[in-house]
C-alpha cells in the first residue's frame, strides 16, 4: 500500500475533476450573473464617453486643457461660464457656431453693438439667413 506525501506546495495540488468542475460551475455563475450584466450595460455609456473623450483630446488641434474648454463649451454657453467665461472667438477653443446665433464670429459672450441711426428708418437686410446644421435663424 503506497500513501502519497500531501504536496506542500499548492500549485501542484493534485484536484479532482470533480473539484475542478465545481470551481469552474461557481466561476461561470458569477460571471453571468444578472447583477453583473446589468453593471456591465449601464457603465457601456460611461465606457464609451470616455474613450471618445480620450480620442478627441488627443486628436486636437488645441492642446491638452483648450481642448477640455472646446469641447465643454460644444454643450452650451452655460456649461462652459463657470470655467472659462466668453467671448471667445472664431478659431479659437470654445468656439462653436451653435454658441453664436448672430454669426458675428463672437460667442458665448457679448459685443458691443454698433451705433445705429436715429433714423427711424429700417434699412433692408441683404444677407442670406444664417444656417447652423439643419437650423435657420431668420429675422422676422
Amino acid at each position: 500500500m503506497s500513501s502519497r506525501k500531501p504536496s506542500l506546495n499548492p500549485l501542484f495540488k493534485d484536484f479532482s475533476a470533480s473539484d475542478r468542475h465545481k470551481r469552474a460551475e461557481v466561476a461561470r455563475k458569477r460571471a453571468l450573473s444578472p447583477l453583473r450584466i446589468f453593471l456591465m450595460i449601464m457603465m457601456l455609456p460611461v465606457t464609451t464617453a470616455v474613450i471618445a473623450m480620450g480620442v478627441f483630446i488627443r486628436t486636437s488641434e488645441f492642446e491638452r486643457e483648450e481642448a477640455v474648454i472646446h469641447l465643454i463649451a460644444l454643450a452650451g454657453c452655460e456649461a462652459i461660464a463657470p470655467i472659462a467665461p466668453g467671448p471667445f472667438l472664431v478659431g479659437e477653443p470654445g468656439y462653436h457656431p451653435r454658441n453664436d446665433p448672430d454669426g458675428d464670429g463672437v460667442a458665448c459672450g457679448t459685443v458691443a453693438a454698433p451705433l445705429q441711426s436715429n433714423t427711424t428708418e429700417q434699412q433692408p437686410e441683404t444677407s442670406r439667413p444664417r444656417t447652423v446644421g439643419g437650423a435657420k435663424f431668420v429675422r422676422p
